[in-house]
């Protein structure tokens, strides 16, 4: 009897052997299918001042402490940005950067991201990439992680690496050059 357990064992353990490796192979199988990766440079226009901004505060904190003012800790924007082939403003309009950002750093300027980058021109009309994450904004170079996408970008991940081009300390609007890689099926 002791025997026939140990046949039992043996033969069950040899089963769930089996059927882990089919599980591995198939995902080893769907790893190795061929990306497309895509590389896109584009300038980011966020206006907070004028008659037309496009990003504006939704939420301002009542804080007395100076080192939140400072920051601007709890502050959030909604955005509808324009995004476009070069620094300057009027250069082709490509999409829009549309979501919002708001101030998460007590101590220094961090913003957290939650923002859609919508494309308009070309093959990419109709797509867009999903960023969410830290924008350390007074850094001159940081990353930002793509989380999705949608139309030729769908099931999207990757970086965009962006560089502040200017940014008025009076006004607060800034330019901001975004270099972003996207891999997807």
């Amino acid at each position: 009897m002791a025997k026939l357990c140990n046949l039992l064992v043996i033969v069950s353990l040899m089963a769930v052997l089996k059927w882990a490796q089919a599980e591995q192979s198939w995902a080893n199988r769907v790893v190795g299918e061929k990306e497309t990766m895509t590389n896109l440079q584009f300038y980011f226009h966020d206006t907070v001042s004028g008659k037309n901004p496009s990003a504006i505060v939704v939420v301002q904190p009542n804080s007395t402490k100076q080192t939140l003012k400072a920051t601007g800790f709890g502050t959030i924007v909604m955005a509808d940005d324009p995004l476009t082939v070069r620094p300057d403003p009027n250069s082709k309009l490509v999409g829009r950067a549309q979501g919002l950002y708001g101030s998460a750093g007590q101590t220094i300027i961090s913003l957290i991201m939650d923002m859609s980058l919508i494309f308009t021109d070309g093959c990419y009309n109709g797509s867009s990439l999903s960023i969410s994450g830290i924008n350390r904004a007074l850094n001159p170079v940081r990353e930002i992680p793509i989380v999705g996408g949608t139309g030729i970008f769908r099931m999207a991940r990757g970086f965009a690496i962006a560089s502040t081009y200017s940014f008025n300390v009076t006004s607060g609007d800034a330019i901001v050059g975004y270099n972003v890689t996207v891999f997807n099926n």
